[in-house]
């Protein structure tokens, strides 16, 4: 079976809210990896929010704890219909099949597959995500609510900051997604 070459898109965004619609994201950062964990390209924007949305009272609570990240997601806000062309064209400018990565995959591709559709009418990843917990639970073999970070082996994370930057966090789990594929990919293949 001929492999198509798969580029790695790890994404990560910040919003005031649990969905896109009725909240808007703030921010968006995506880092296309290979495979081999080589950093290819990296995308990041922060969104003027959709009019007439509003903010979601406990998203807003967790804001107040983090007024660093707060700040940093509210500097020099564009369009969001500007903002996601732009997103679409770095996706397909990327040297690869794209696959969209997250932790959560459901909460970041639901923001970001929903922007994409409203602002561009499609989106370059169609409608699939890799979840890396998902990935986890499988490498680890354990149930799915085992396989947290806590739980994860300590050799698949790289010294990367957790900063709740929407760029910051998707280089860091793009890096753990790496260690984790390539843990895989040296495994003895199962005999048929």
């Amino acid at each position: 079976m001929a492999r198509i070459k798969e580029i790695y898109v790890s994404t990560d965004v910040e919003a005031d809210g649990p969905i896109p619609g009725p909240y808007s994201m703030l921010s968006l950062g995506s880092a296309a990896f290979l495979a081999d964990k080589t950093l290819v390209s990296t995308f990041e924007v922060n969104l003027e929010t959709l009019p007439g949305a509003g903010q979601h009272p406990a998203t807003m609570a967790w804001w107040k704890g983090h007024p660093e990240a707060w700040e940093a997601c509210r500097k020099e806000p564009q369009p969001p219909g500007a903002s996601m062309q732009r997103y679409a064209a770095w996706v397909h400018s990327l040297p690869g099949k794209p696959v969209f990565v997250g932790y959560p995959a459901s909460f970041d591709f639901a923001f970001v597959h929903w922007y994409l559709v409203r602002f561009t009418g499609k989106n370059p990843f169609t409608h699939s995500a890799l979840d890396i917990r998902t990935y986890a639970m499988a490498l680890m073999r354990v149930d799915f609510r085992l396989a947290t970070k806590r739980n994860m082996p300590a050799r698949w994370f790289d010294r990367h900051p957790h900063t709740h930057r929407a760029l910051d966090d998707a280089i860091e789990q793009g890096a753990l997604f790496c260690n984790m594929l390539s843990e895989r990919l040296t495994e003895p293949k199962p005999k048929r």
